[in-house]
């Protein structure tokens, strides 16, 4: 079956819709976007294959699709703008603003341990249903009850589900306003198709998520309770299974997922949107130029038990490393998602990027992403 592909292509970056062919012919490509802009213009805005399993349904320059972690830049963003905003400081207490974050030695934590992994509770530890990860107001009340696993600022451990409740909870304790609320304040004027809490009646353009292999997802607990497992392994393990849909596993096509806001993990939106998001945050336009750099720059690095290999953060944001590098040049920055979707800038170049797709291989880094990446930069 010809793979359909269609979209903006300016001439000098070939390499980019070779490199986007490709991997439909020959990395498992089933259905993906992606947008470059450069110094705010659009060079590069393609879509290709099929928005579902089946292959029946073509993927849309409208259609969106669940991009994981990218949506964890996206929140801390938003509490960022809350530090710009005079309403919340970064090395405020949690608990200045959440007064029930204190429980169970929690008071020192600050907000910028929340937004680097440090905040030490990268799990909830009371029993969670999935109808529970559906109120927002029974999440984060678990999470400021739960004991931390570590003390607030003494290690990094990423906070893989967890992070888009303590950040939303944040951001909401500060402004008094919902991430989606605060995002589609940023995304309306500028056109960026991205939302955290997708409203049913956009929910027909949204592409199906496709795990691979079928069911798959990371780490592989065959059943096992993580109630029953002690240290360190429950504590991951919780973190991705409590409740059981946290990462998505089992809910991630379900209208309740889509119009949840569970801001680490169900974040969607397109290719174009992602791009036109962080072309507005390199500009400028979204944060002080201060604030900017202090939240794109290494901030901590560790080797972290969840992702198992030496992480550095900043504010939400991660830089460019040797091992998850974003192009070639030092100042950039952005979040990979789970099946390697990506949003990233490179103030250096002005390039703004954005790269969603719906075959979800679980781990962030792909072929698929470094090819698209790699070849951009050759096109520059």
């Amino acid at each position: 079956m010809d793979v359909p592909i269609s979209g903006v292509c300016a001439p000098g970056f070939e390499h980019v819709r070779e490199a986007f062919a490709t991997n439909f012919a020959e990395r498992g490509e089933v259905g993906a976007a992606v947008c470059v802009q450069v110094h705010g213009e659009t060079v590069v805005d393609l879509v290709g294959g099929w928005a579902n399993e089946a292959r029946t349904h073509p993927w849309a320059h409208d259609t969106i699709v669940n991009f994981y972690s990218v949506g964890k830049a996206i929140v801390a963003l938003l509490a960022l703008q809350a530090v710009d905003e005079g309403v919340v400081g970064l090395d405020d207490p949690i608990a200045s603003i959440w007064p029930e974050f204190a429980a169970h030695g929690k008071q020192r934590a600050t907000v910028r341990h929340a937004l680097t992994h440090m905040a030490g509770v990268p799990a909830i530890r009371e029993r969670l249903t999935n109808d529970d990860l559906f109120d927002w107001d029974r999440m984060t009340s678990a999470l400021a009850a739960t004991e931390p696993w570590f003390a607030p600022g003494e290690r990094l451990v990423y906070h893989t589900n967890t992070y888009g409740h303590l950040i939303g909870e944040i951001l909401h304790r500060a402004t008094g306003a919902m991430p989606g609320e605060r995002l589609r304040a940023i995304c309306q004027p500028l056109g960026a198709d991205v939302w955290m809490g997708v409203p049913a009646s956009e929910q027909p353009r949204c592409a199906d998520v496709i795990w691979a292999p079928s069911a798959a997802i990371t780490p592989d607990t065959s059943g096992i309770d993580p109630f029953t497992v002690d240290g360190e392994a429950g504590m991951v393990l919780l973190g991705y299974f409590n409740p059981p849909g946290y990462s998505s596993h089992g809910v991630v096509n379900t209208s309740e997922w889509r119009s949840a806001q569970v801001p680490s993990t169900n974040g969607h939106g397109s290719a174009t949107g992602v791009a036109r998001l962080y072309t507005a945050i390199v500009a400028g336009d979204v944060l002080s130029p201060e604030l900017l750099a202090e939240a794109t720059r290494p901030q901590v690095s560790g080797q972290c038990p969840v992702l198992g290999e030496e992480v550095t953060f900043g504010l939400g944001f991660v830089p460019t490393s040797a091992r998850r590098p974003l192009g070639p040049n030092p100042h950039s920055f952005g979040h990979f998602g789970t099946g390697g979707a990506l949003g990233f800038a490179d103030p250096t170049t002005g390039v703004a990027f954005g790269y969603v797709m719906n075959h979800v291989i679980p781990r962030w880094q792909s072929t698929r992403n470094r090819t698209l990446v790699e070849a951009l930069y050759r096109c520059l």
